[in-house]
């Protein structure tokens, strides 16, 4: 299976590149399933219904959210109806919507999603991620009743996200990182069979500060002292994500690759055509 996950859609800047060019991307690469985390895509904070049909209509199968997935209030009477949508599992006990969700394919192959907050330098407690996954990966094992398993940790600290790849580490075909809108260097296979990228990066303007614009976030770090709201910058967008391919007998990757696409970050080459199912 082959399968794009694309980082945290950051305001205007984001939605267009991803409305402009995932469309090509999943005819051009022969994407069979497309996650998009699209928890800014709203000015920056939260997302609305609006902008949540506008990344499924571009081509996304799934859209996940994170700790700002209720900003946009819309979102709340929302989500209940849109089964693609994925708010994460651990955010609250009362909160609606659903943390994991297994999608099938239109010729029966069957994916699962699931999204866990960390807890680690984030700015309110979150339950346990570990404990939060374990039900869910336990309940679709991969290569049995999931062909695929995508898991999207958003987490602040790095060792966090590391140590829930590797946990997840046999159980799961994809462990991304989101929410700190760096991409990293580190795409790998673990030894269990996931691929892993401790961060996605961003669908954003990376001539910012992870996305807003430079005045205010510099004023604030040189001064301490605040002047206006933080606002998404606006210029061209880098397309930011990860492509993984998985065998469907087993559900374990086959070939992980970074994704840059567009705007300023230096490009990333195509994935290569199917490694087979092996």
């Amino acid at each position: 299976m082959r399968i794009l996950f694309l980082g945290d859609v950051m305001g205007r800047a984001g939605r267009q590149a991803v409305t402009e060019r995932l469309p090509a991307l999943r005819r051009d690469w022969g994407l069979d399933f497309v996650a998009v985390n699209g928890e800014n895509a709203t000015a920056g904070a939260g997302i609305t219904p609006e902008h949540v049909k506008l990344l499924f209509d571009a081509g996304a199968d799934c859209v996940t959210l994170g700790d700002h997935a209720f900003d946009q209030k819309t979102l709340i009477s929302f989500i209940d109806s849109e089964p693609r949508l994925l708010r994460p599992l651990n955010f609250s006990k009362v909160a609606p919507g659903q943390g994991a969700r297994l999608y099938t394919l239109a010729d029966g192959r069957r994916v699962l999603v699931a999204q866990a907050l960390g807890q680690v330098f984030m700015k309110r407690p979150f339950d346990d991620p570990f404990s939060a996954l374990e039900p869910v990966l336990r309940a679709h094992p991969r290569g049995g009743q999931a062909q695929a398993v995508i898991v999207d940790v958003h987490c602040e600290a790095t060792s966090e996200k590391m140590a829930l790849g590797h946990w997840c580490d046999g159980r799961a075909s994809l462990v991304v990182g989101t929410h700190t809108h760096v991409p990293t260097g580190d795409a790998m296979i673990l030894p269990g069979g996931a691929g892993y990228l401790t961060d996605a990066g961003m669908c954003g303007d990376y001539d910012s500060v992870i996305g807003m614009q430079k005045d205010e976030p510099l004023r604030r770090f040189i001064t301490g002292m605040p002047s206006k709201r933080f606002e998404p910058a606006a210029g061209e967008a880098t397309l930011s994500g990860v492509f993984v391919e998985t065998c469907d007998r087993t559900g374990k990757a086959l070939a992980i690759h970074p994704v840059r696409h567009g705007g300023r970050l230096a490009p990333s080459a195509p994935p290569p055509a199917s490694t087979g199912t092996a």
